[in-house]
């Protein structure tokens, strides 16, 4: 589907928040929209989505009171509609006759109804290529049960005649819906199964090349939708697989432009065998006696583009083997392979091409009996003969790495991976690291006699607390030296290339499945996979849980429970825990609730956690009698009679927030206009300060009770036992006595993101500059904002601790000697403590100026220097007595501004006030 980049900017976002316009602002609005679409090309407009044409349609005729309803839709159900017809195809929208709408808007092109289909599992069975997927039209929900009428075909390319029709067998998938990003459909039916028998591809009896495609065709309104199955990310269905058929025949099973396709291979010549004796690694190959004289092998050539290597290998022809066929060697001389940029993190993949006689060339791919290898060379290098899913003959040259040829599934859930090694394993050490975070977790490992052993337990991985799950996800084994300081010089570990075939392997833990599976064809990874089944994931069945699930939840009587929510269940810390802790010190007789998400916080005992998104967590947030949470809830959440919400929220604003964003580019008029609506959810608002209170106030539009209580979180600064709790969080981060303590916690960039509300790590220190001149006496300690990703560099050399998950930020405020921040609402907080603050602010004119504005004039009124430059902040952590000299009258006014109320108390009137108001009649 063509953009919509055609479309003016301005206009776009007037139409984005078309619902928050003011009404005598609409009719200027359809006026640019009239004129544009009589100005546009008719087939540009054309090429709008479906979805898009009717907006527009409604925009330039003027017919406001639809297109504002069908914006409201939209945003709750993205890229959702009903498909209606019998010969064409039309949409289906809520609220608009379909009959109103002009034919060239409401109807379907053939390519507006496409299958998406995705490949699950490709493996051999009896003798049969099974094929497992699933394939639907999205918008078109799939048959129930198996009254499927959908067909798959195998086509030869090439060839309108050559078609060959396949019993597919439907049969219930819900990772369909699950995966489906809609929330308006299911298509659980659109799960399928097919074999292909491999003798149907002959040619009168033959074995013929060529290549066949597999086509789904799906029924739908106004006709039938063909479209091919894409491969998966990882395992069997995300790579080719090759299966010898006959003597020198193949059926590979690949991917064009990731959609499967097959092809029948009769190979003129093929690799048989390989062998080094350190100096030369000789390749033998095999050829047919019946080749023409121009199909006869004269050649290999090995080379790599990127580097712009090349050399041609003469074969010379040694005899006939024991199969009919010619062998040919040739010989590569290792020391002919270059190996400058060859090191830890980098290695060379070398294509091998066989030359013929007549000059053609094609890859050269392994035959059955070959066997890959290692062939070890000097100076901790490496030549890996691998191969892939198609078959490919690949030498790599590269540093030692480690080749898994053990994995195995203990009955109690522990994973072992064993495999080579002969590297300088003294100095190594392994890591898992998560694709989607770019975060390491230490892999426990034992190396010995040229091999390891790494042992995990992804049920029980260790924590300050005690034990959580693994984080879900994709985790990387890495090989790293145990004094690197980042990734970037990592040993991928791969399986041994023949035992591909043995993945994946699963164990089922106690709330979700664990497995072992594979990319790139032989890299190996643990997949920690979601607490939520099938049956509960994705926007359909969420939606179910919010629409159906929910409302029978509300009819029953509420439970005197109390439901906290920290930072959308991410920690159970900060002001919702401190209520918690005050509530338990009263002896309320209540049941305590907890919002988790990825099981990946450890709860105080007696509190009952609830994963998010699960039906418990729908249940409690129906019944609970009080909610506790210093975040958002979600927009359709409604407080029912006699429910009581506190809102605690989660810091004193520096940067704008909520509705006084309006005028900037960051505004979300959409967000904002909800403000009065997400007020109403509240019982009761807390605020830290007077600054705060008529801040709050107006940018959430609050139409609550505003409590100016102080933060309970804060409460930490008076609590009577508060140098007892500061030892025991320096022995359990393991920090010296004599060390001072630097805690750095900076905010997020909105500029520095992957995608989405995935921030990347904005790192501006020099650790390794702050170790050697801070080293001796300090430690540093790194918490990320808990929207970043991102490993922090030098974490766990000693210098440099990672306490991003660490369990509650104010045990950190406790030992801290010195914080370094920028414009984090931490500062407020560790204001409390009296001790020096510096402010890492290296991009405060854009910062300020571009991404966000102040509430005021932060330059003279921080209580510590804003300092542009690591050297700098290294010499003020050093001189930081004279820092504090120097800054100890902003720092009192700073104090006095923002710290009132701060007596300890804070907990103690937020909970007076929320039990009164939960008992009053």
């Amino acid at each position: 589907m063509a953009s919509l980049e055609a479309i003016p900017e301005e206009l776009s976002r007037l139409m984005k928040y078309f619902p928050e316009t003011p009404a005598e602002e609409r009719p200027a609005f359809h006026s640019a929209a009239r004129d544009f679409l009589d100005r546009a090309a008719p087939k540009i407009v054309r090429q709008f989505s479906p979805m898009a044409r009717v907006k527009w349609h409604l925009a330039a005729s003027g017919r406001g009171e639809e297109l504002a309803e069908l914006l409201h839709y939209e945003r709750e159900n993205p890229g959702a509609f009903s498909v209606k017809g019998l010969r064409r195809a039309r949409i289906e929208l809520p609220g608009i006759e379909s009959s109103s709408l002009p034919s060239s808007v409401r109807n379907f092109n053939r390519s507006e109804l496409p299958v998406r289909g995705k490949l699950l599992d490709l493996a051999w069975q009896d003798g049969k290529l099974l094929v497992k997927g699933y394939a639907y039209i999205p918008n078109v929900p799939s048959a129930t049960g198996r009254r499927s009428l959908r067909v798959a075909v195998l086509r030869r390319q090439g060839s309108s005649r050559s078609t060959l029709p396949l019993r597919l067998r439907t049969v219930e998938e819900p990772r369909a819906t699950a995966e489906a990003k809609g929330a308006l459909h299911s298509y659980d039916w659109s799960g399928f199964e097919l074999g292909i028998d491999p003798g149907r591809l002959r040619a009168r009896g033959r074995w013929q090349s060529g290549t066949w495609r597999l086509g789904i065709g799906i029924p739908r309104p106004g006709g039938m939708s063909v479209g091919s199955i894409t491969k998966n990310s990882a395992g069997a269905a995300g790579h080719s697989l090759t299966r010898v058929l006959d003597d020198g025949v193949r059926l590979v099973a690949g991917f064009d432009r990731n959609r499967l396709k097959l092809t029948v291979d009769v190979v003129p010549a093929e690799i048989d065998a390989q062998e080094s004796d350190g100096d030369t690694l000789t390749v033998t190959l095999r050829s047919r006696v019946t080749a023409p004289a121009a199909k006869v092998p004269t050649a290999l050539r090995v080379d790599h583009e990127p580097s712009g290597f090349t050399t041609d290998l003469p074969l010379r022809r040694t005899g006939t083997g024991d199969d009919g066929w010619f062998r040919h060697t040739a010989e590569l001389p290792l020391a002919a392979l270059p190996a400058d940029g060859i090191a830890p993190g980098t290695a060379r993949k070398y294509r091998t091409l066989i030359v013929f006689a007549d000059g053609t060339t094609r890859r050269a791919t392994n035959g059955e009996r070959l066997r890959t290898g290692v062939h070890p060379l000097p100076d901790g290098r490496e030549l890996a003969i691998l191969t892939d899913g198609a078959g490919n003959f690949t030498p790599q040259l590269r540093t030692v790495q480690p080749v898994v040829d053990t994995v195995e599934w203990s009955a109690d859930g522990e994973l072992l991976l064993s495999g080579t090694y002969t590297g300088p394993a003294e100095r190594m050490k392994m890591v898992l690291r998560h694709t989607g975070r770019n975060e390491d977790r230490p892999l426990p490992a034992v190396f010995a006699d040229g091999r390891f052993t790494a042992r995990l337990r992804p049920d029980t991985m260790p924590t300050y607390e005690g034990t959580v799950p693994l984080r879900a996800g994709r985790w990387m084994p890495r090989l790293r030296l145990s004094t690197e300081w980042d990734h970037t010089r990592d040993l991928p570990v791969t399986l041994r290339p023949d035992l591909v075939s043995l993945l994946p392997l699963s164990h089922r833990g106690e709330h979700r499945t664990y497995t072992v599976e594979r990319v790139d064809f032989d890299r190996i990874f643990v997949e920690s996979g979601p607490v939520l089944g099938p049956e509960l994931r994705g926007a359909y069945r969420q939606r179910l849980m919010r629409d159906v699930y929910t409302p029978q939840q509300r009819k029953l009587p509420l439970r005197e429970a109390v439901l906290y929510n920290s930072f959308g269940g991410k920690q159970f810390s900060d002001s919702p825990r401190a209520v918690y802790e005050e509530i338990k010190r009263r002896g309320t007789e209540v049941e305590h609730i907890a919002m988790v998400h990825d099981q990946q916080v450890v709860l105080p005992r007696g509190v009952r956690g609830v994963e998010w998104g699960s039906q418990e967590w729908y249940e409690a947030l129906a019944r609970s009698r009080y909610v506790v949470t210093n975040g958002g809830i979600r927009e359709w959440f409604v407080r029912r009679e006699g429910q009581v919400v506190v809102q605690t929220w989660h810091g004193t604003p520096l940067k704008r927030i909520g509705a006084d964003l309006l005028g900037t580019p960051k505004a979300n008029l959409a967000y904002i206009a909800s403000l009065p609506q997400r007020s109403r959810q509240y019982s009761l608002f807390i605020t830290p300060n007077a600054f705060t209170t008529p801040i709050m106030t107006e940018a959430f539009r609050l139409r609550c009770e505003v409590l100016e209580a102080g933060y309970p979180r804060n409460d930490v600064f008076h609590a009577p036992d508060r140098i007892e709790r500061a030892g025991a969080v320096r022995k359990k981060l393991g920090i010296p006595a004599d060390k001072k303590v630097v805690l750095y916690a900076p905010t997020w960039r909105d500029d520095q993101r992957y995608g989405g509300r995935r921030f990347k790590l904005d790192n501006r220190i020099d650790v390794e500059a702050a170790r050697r001149e801070l080293g001796e006496d300090h430690v540093l300690l790194y918490r990320k904002h808990h929207k970043v990703l991102d490993s922090i560099p030098g974490a766990g050399q000693g210098f440099v601790h990672d306490v991003t998950y660490y369990p509650d930020i104010a045990d950190l405020y406790l030992i801290a000697d010195v914080l370094i921040t920028d414009y984090s609402s931490v500062l407020f907080d560790f204001a409390h403590s009296g001790r020096p603050m510096l402010f890492f602010t290296y991009d405060l004119e854009h910062y300020r100026d571009t991404l966000r504005g102040f509430y005021f004039d932060f330059t003279s009124r921080a209580p510590g220097p804003l300092i542009k430059t690591s050297e700098d902040l290294v010499a003020a952590i050093s001189n930081i007595d004279a820092v504090s000299e120097e800054y100890q009258e902003k720092y009192a006014r700073f104090r006095a501004d923002f710290c009132e109320p701060s007596d300890g108390r804070a907990a103690a009137r937020v909970v007076d006030r929320m039990l009164a108001i939960g008992d009053a009649p």
